[in-house]
Formats: structure tokens, C-alpha cells, sequence
């Protein structure tokens, strides 16, 4: 079983395999999950054996968090390249997400205005006109569509409430290219089943929908870390590549982490 859990609300910096040095801004609880998503991959576990009880942080205790590392950084170091959205769940779902968005950005400005602003979002509060506002504030809008199956979603994401992913292809359009879509490649099975998106009748419609988008980038990935199934595996470099091929063909820009 994974058992990442990350603090809250600010930890690291870490070395991230797609943005450097990134200091996190956890907006979830700091004992367990929050998420929309339960995905069966996901580094923090399931989220019925990681269910968070404590309270979600306050705008305040974010802001004020975040102040004090940031000064410690300016002084000590080391210069962080971006202040990334990430943690225990999914970030969008605190309530006062677009104000602490605002005061994130008041400080970014303050002491590190080369740093660039990143989040790392499932894509479901996009149907909500104030979250899709606040995610254009984000130097990097990095959200997920691992596929445009429903089936496959619904068993490795496993939405934890409604969700088409036809109506989420429909507003990721609506960011006009502002964004970037991550997604997630894998093979091995769950429970004796494949879940291997790496084949063709995934990557065609994936990358159909991709051509409507038109995202700034596309970012491919694999796993990194233990996963709370055992089954699952990573898919190889040479189907990253492939795929990546395919997208620079379509005239898309790719990054693949291995």
C-alpha cells in the first residue's frame, strides 16, 4: 500500500520531473486525501484507507505558511523555478481556492517573481466558471485527461461523483489553448483486467480530442512511485516515445517523463 502524505500546507522544495525545483502548496488536509478522483495509481493511496480527518487549511494559514518559507528561501535558499498546486487530493475543491490563488500570487511577486505558478488538477471543478478564472491565473494550468473513455475512467480514475468526460473535453476547449493536459500511460491490469492505455484505441480518440483543445503542451507520463495496486505497471519508453511521436506529428508540443 502507498502511504505518501504530504504536509500541509507547504512542503518540500522537491525536485519535480517536470517543472525543477518546486515548492508545494498542499491546500488539502495534512493526515490524508481529499479528492474527486480515487485513482488506482494515485502515490497517496485509495482514498477509503487514507481519508483525511482533519480540518482543510485556512486561506490565512496557507498564505501565512507559504510567507514564512519563502522568506527562509530568500535568505537561505534554494530559489525555487515554481510554487506548485499539488498534495493530498485535488486543489480545487477548497472552498476559497480562487482568493488564496490571489494572495499566492501577491507573494510569488513579492519575494520570487521569476517563479512560475503550477498546478496539478484532475479537471473536475472545470465545469465552475470561478475555477476555470482562477486557473488562467496559473503560469502553468496542467490538467488531466487520461483518456476519452468513460469505461477506463471510471475504473482507474474512478470519479467520486458525476462525471463526462465528453463535457470535460467541451470546457478544456474553453481555455483557448491555455493549458496543459498531463496524462497518465500505464499498462498491467486491475483485478485480472488490462488497463493498458498505451494502445490504439485509446491514443487515436485521446489525441482527437487533443486536436480540439489545442493545448500550449502535452505532458506524458508514467509511474513513478508505488502504487496502492500491485498489478499495475509501467508503461515502456518506447510506447512513450511512440506516442510522443504521434503528437509532434499533429503538430502538438510533448514532454514525456519515463
Amino acid at each position: 500500500m502507498s502511504t505518501v502524505i504530504y504536509p500541509s500546507p507547504i512542503f518540500g522544495p522537491v525536485r519535480s520531473r517536470r517543472l525543477g525545483v518546486s515548492l508545494g502548496i498542499n491546500l488539502l488536509p495534512s493526515d490524508g486525501k481529499w479528492c474527486s478522483f480515487d485513482c488506482v495509481y494515485c502515490e497517496c493511496g485509495l482514498n477509503a484507507e487514507r481519508r483525511a480527518k482533519a480540518p482543510l487549511p485556512t486561506r490565512e494559514e496557507v498564505l501565512e505558511a507559504l510567507e514564512a518559507r519563502l522568506r527562509e528561501m530568500q535568505q537561505v535558499g534554494p530559489t525555487p523555478d515554481v510554487l506548485t498546486f499539488a498534495g493530498n487530493g485535488e486543489p480545487t475543491l477548497h472552498p476559497d481556492f480562487p482568493a488564496i490563488i490571489d494572495g499566492v500570487r501577491a507573494l510569488r511577486d513579492e519575494y520570487f517573481p521569476e517563479a512560475k505558478m503550477s498546478i496539478l488538477s484532475n479537471s473536475t471543478q472545470i465545469h465552475r466558471p470561478e475555477i476555470r478564472t482562477a486557473l488562467l491565473h496559473f503560469d502553468n494550468n496542467i490538467l488531466k485527461l487520461d483518456t476519452v473513455d468513460a469505461a477506463y475512467i471510471a475504473r482507474v480514475d474512478q470519479p467520486q461523483g458525476r462525471y463526462d468526460v465528453g463535457q470535460i473535453v467541451d470546457h478544456l476547449c474553453e481555455f483557448e489553448g491555455n493549458v496543459i493536459i498531463q496524462t497518465m500511460f500505464m499498462t498491467g491490469t486491475l483485478h485480472g483486467e488490462s488497463v493498458d492505455n498505451t494502445t490504439e484505441a485509446y491514443v487515436t480518440p485521446w489525441l482527437e480530442a487533443l486536436l480540439r483543445i489545442k493545448p500550449r503542451q502535452v505532458m506524458i507520463y508514467t509511474i513513478d512511485r508505488e502504487t496502492p495496486i500491485k498489478t499495475l505497471q509501467k508503461a515502456t519508453p518506447a510506447q512513450l516515445d511512440a506516442i510522443a511521436d504521434r503528437l509532434r506529428q499533429a503538430g502538438l508540443t510533448v514532454s514525456v517523463s519515463y
